[in-house]
């Protein structure tokens, strides 16, 4: 059984992709990719369609991840087939659970810094939309910060299934 996991930022295009990309890579380092199917969303429809902004892109190739993505808008009907639903900060978080259709749905949503005990109490991934390139690399390191700590988390869930 396939176990779900959906990245969710604002409109799908920066940090969202890049935790998808970074995810799917530490899955298949683990070995997990045939048990684990990750993708993502955004909680509005702004950018549906499109690909990945382009500096997301280009931090993405520098640190050797690749990442082939078109835009979409989270929709509440997916819950059903989701395990996990990532949030990217507080205001995505607070938005997924709005509109989850039971509370078994709701609490499916964590944020991603909650799986980086480096984080402290700041579980934001801020935007880096309307920065330069160095809000892309920042937004990479928190992404990578939780990586390891949400790949445990998946692992223990998935091997709970399979046991």
């Amino acid at each position: 059984m396939t176990y779900r996991v959906c990245f969710v930022c604002t409109g799908n295009i920066c940090r969202s992709p890049m935790a998808e990309a970074v995810f799917r890579a530490r899955v298949a380092e683990a070995g997990l990719d045939g048990l684990v199917e990750v993708d993502s969303a955004g909680t509005g429809g702004w950018h549906e369609g499109d690909g990945a902004d382009p500096r997301t892109v280009a931090v993405l190739e520098e640190n050797g991840y690749a990442l082939s993505h078109t835009a979409r808008q989270f929709q509440p009907s997916w819950f059903s087939r989701l395990d996990l639903v990532v949030a990217l900060d507080a205001g995505h978080l607070r938005a997924l659970r709005r509109i989850a259709p039971t509370e078994q749905d709701a609490r499916k949503v964590r944020l991603l810094r909650s799986y980086d005990p480096a984080a402290g109490d700041d579980l934001d991934v801020p935007d880096p939309y309307y920065g330069g390139a160095d809000g892309f690399e920042e937004c990479l390191e928190m992404v990578e910060g939780a990586s390891a700590g949400l790949l445990a988390a998946v692992r223990e869930d998935v091997e709970g299934r399979v046991a």
